[in-house]
C-alpha cells in the first residue's frame, strides 16, 4: 500500500470490466477523469456471469479488510442472458437466479462500511450482425436484445428495491441513432465511442447523487494541490459543449 490514502473505487463485473481500461474505454475514462483524487481498481473476469462472481464475492470484498471502498461499479448480467450454445453444455443463469445473485452482491457490497456506495449497470443491447460478422452466427443466435432487455429490466427492478444505483446501459446505449454499428467492436464489447456513454451516465450518477462525502470528481481534493475543490475551469470540464466527458487536465 502506498500514501497518501485516496478514496478507492472497485469496478467489479466481466469482460466489459476486464476491458474498460483498454481502447479508450470507460474505465479509463474514469481513471483519467479522477487522477489524483481517486485510486481506480479493475476486478474484471472476462466471460463470467453473476452465479461465479457470487462464489468469489467474499474473497475479493472481504468485510475484514483494513481498507474498504469508497464505491464498487458492478456489471454483470450480459453473460448471464446467454442462451445455451448447441455445443457448449454452458447453460444461461436464469432470470430470478440471477437477481437473486445480484442481490446478494449488492447487500454484501453496502454491508463493508457506512461508506461504500455501490452503483449496478444494467446489460447493454447487443447487434445481432457484428456478433455474426465477427463472432459466429451461433453466438449471434445465442444473444438475442430480448434476453438482454429481460435482465436489463429486471437488474432495475432490483435496484429499486435494496437502495442501490443503477444505470440503464441498455437504453443509455440505443439513443444514439447509429449504435448498431458504433458502439460495440464486436456486437457485445464496447467501442470508444460506446464506453464514452458508459463514462457519461456513471459521471451523471455521481454527481446528482446526494451521498455524503459527495463522490463526484469536483468534490474531491487533489493530491499533494488544492485541500479543497478544483478551480473553477476544471469543474466546467466534466462534459463539454458537445456533451461528451473532457479530461480535467485539457482545460
Amino acid at each position: 500500500m502506498v500514501g497518501p490514502a485516496r478514496p478507492l473505487f472497485v469496478l467489479f463485473g466481466s469482460s466489459i470490466v476486464q476491458l474498460s481500461f483498454g481502447n479508450g474505454g470507460w474505465g479509463s475514462i474514469i481513471a483519467d477523469l479522477y487522477s489524483r483524487r481517486a485510486d481506480i481498481l479493475l476486478r474484471g473476469y472476462s466471460g463470467w456471469n453473476s452465479r461465479q462472481a457470487l462464489q468469489v464475492l467474499h474473497h475479493v470484498f472481504p468485510k475484514d479488510s483494513a481498507i474498504q471502498p469508497s464505491l464498487v461499479i458492478v456489471y454483470f448480467g450480459g453473460n448471464d442472458a446467454v442462451l445455451p450454445f448447441p455445443s457448449s453444455q454452458k447453460t444461461l443463469v436464469p432470470l430470478p437466479e440471477y437477481v437473486e445473485n445480484m442481490k446478494k452482491i449488492g447487500i454484501h457490497l453496502k454491508s463493508l462500511s457506512e461508506k461504500t456506495r455501490v452503483i449496478f449497470l444494467t446489460a447493454p443491447p447487443v447487434s445481432y450482425a457484428l456478433i455474426k460478422e465477427k463472432l459466429s452466427e451461433e453466438h449471434a443466435k445465442c444473444r438475442t436484445l430480448e434476453s438482454c432487455r429481460k435482465y436489463a429490466e429486471a437488474c432495475k427492478e432490483l435496484c429499486k428495491k435494496i437502495d442501490v444505483k443503477c444505470i440503464d446501459v441498455w437504453s443509455a446505449i440505443q439513443k444514439r441513432d447509429d449504435w448498431l454499428t458504433s458502439c460495440f467492436t464486436d456486437g457485445i464489447h464496447f467501442t470508444a465511442e460506446g464506453s464514452q456513454i458508459v463514462a457519461e451516465e456513471i459521471c451523471k450518477v455521481l454527481e446528482e447523487a446526494d451521498w455524503e462525502p459527495s463522490l463526484h470528481w469536483k468534490e474531491l481534493p487533489i493530491e499533494f494541490g488544492s485541500p479543497t475543490k478544483p478551480s473553477s475551469s476544471a469543474r466546467q470540464c466534466c462534459v463539454n459543449g458537445n456533451g461528451s466527458l473532457t479530461s480535467p487536465l485539457q482545460t
